[in-house]
């Protein structure tokens, strides 16, 4: 397993990796603010990719988690659109513009990113995956995202190879919180020690795994950043080949 102290990761039967979503395993096929542009267009409004890019980020950092305590499966996709709609509404203002058919505007751009067109994996992923599983390694989702996490996945082939798909809107805690890395543990039924989570956040992913006993690992696909931890990786297939170096 993973030591920090000595910089070594080996994976053997019985161990657990739990994986992010975006940013680890998937990503938008195209930049969220020429999409979110291009959707304005069918809707007869101009709005500016870069603008809509930057409140998109400014917005989302400073949205409440998405984690909710529904009682049932309609309330729960409730709360996930009025989140959604919420966070939309926010990036629309913020870029000083406005839209006459918002209501339509956000149904398309929710349906856009329900399917799994929109979104891409990272070339190494499903080669790392089957490696992850030849070894014993059991395997995990856990992401800050909503009830259309999985049917996502399914779309791109891969849902099948994990145990379990853990998204925090189902399960009232997101990342950072140790909640959402014990029930995903639990479902697996490992022990955090014998468990390591790898994410792009250094806050969410690192330090929430951390936090919550796991070993953690940074990965930063453009490059190291600095100031931060000397656990980083650029590319999932370090998972398979750290033990051999």
């Amino acid at each position: 397993m993973f030591n920090p102290n000595e910089g070594t990761l080996a994976l053997s039967d019985g161990d657990a990796v739990l994986l992010d979503a975006v940013g680890t395993l998937i990503e938008p096929v195209e930049r969220v603010g020429v999409t979110y542009a291009a959707v304005a267009g069918q809707f007869g409004t101009a709005l500016d990719p870069e603008l809509l890019a930057r409140a998109f980020g400014e917005v989302f950092r400073g949205m409440p988690p998405m984690a909710f305590n529904a009682g049932s499966i309609d309330e729960l996709k409730r709360l996930e659109r009025d989140w959604w709609r919420t966070l939309v509404m926010k990036v629309v203002s913020l870029t000083g513009s406005t839209l006459d058919e918002f209501d339509g505007y956000f149904n398309r751009l929710y349906a856009h990113y329900s399917e799994g067109h929109a979104w891409r994996l990272y070339p190494e992923v499903e080669a790392v995956l089957r490696g992850l599983r030849a070894r014993g390694c059991k395997l995990a989702v856990v992401s800050n995202f909503d009830s259309r996490l999985p049917g996502i996945l399914s779309a791109l082939g891969i849902a099948e190879r994990f145990d379990t798909i853990v998204y925090s809107t189902a399960v009232g805690s997101a990342k950072p919180d140790a909640g959402i890395f014990r029930h995903a543990l639990a479902v697996l039924g490992v022990a955090a020690e014998r468990a390591v989570h790898v994410g792009d956040s250094l806050d969410a992913d690192y330090r929430g795994a951390s936090g919550a006993g796991l070993a953690g690992l940074l990965i930063k696909r453009e490059g190291p950043v600095s100031g931060t931890p000397s656990y980083q990786i650029s590319s999932l297939d370090v998972l398979l080949t750290w033990g051999d170096r």
